[in-house]
């Protein structure tokens, strides 16, 4: 059993034959697959030696790292869509197929603090009468 390299295996798997698109491109995807996984076990090894830590600790903090960070990613692009999207906003049932959350969970998903970072990064204010309430 080899902990880091089983756990690069998790984080980095194989593509299965027949997913890649165009299928000449699988071998492609596997050499890169096995690249990322060299990497990943010398990144967690090094980590973990630096820390005195556990690897799969800490590959489980960096993926829950990584799941909060898509979260918060999800509710900018949901503010963007609803408060900063012209003068008609996404329809709420497109972004709950696209987000895979429920119309009741898009109303709640983001607020102020979304809006706000959103108009710091795109350099403008919200369009929506809704928004710019809520904003100030």
């Amino acid at each position: 059993m080899d902990l880091i390299n089983d756990i690069a295996a998790i984080r980095f798997p194989l593509p299965v034959p027949g997913s890649v698109t165009p299928p000449d491109l699988y071998f492609e995807a596997c050499e890169q697959a096995e690249r990322l996984r060299t990497e990943e076990a010398e990144n967690l090894q090094a980590a973990s030696d630096g820390l005195d830590a556990e690897p799969l600790l800490l590959a489980l903090q960096d993926a829950r790292a990584r799941k909060s960070a898509a979260d918060a990613e999800i509710r900018r692009l949901l503010a963007y869509g609803r408060e900063f999207h012209g003068t008609r906003p996404y329809r709420l049932e497109s972004l709950s197929e696209a987000s895979g959350m429920t119309i009741s969970g898009i109303r709640t998903a983001y607020g102020n603090d979304e809006i706000t970072e959103v108009a710091r990064e795109i350099h403008r204010e919200p369009n929506r009468r809704t928004a710019k309430s809520k904003a100030h």
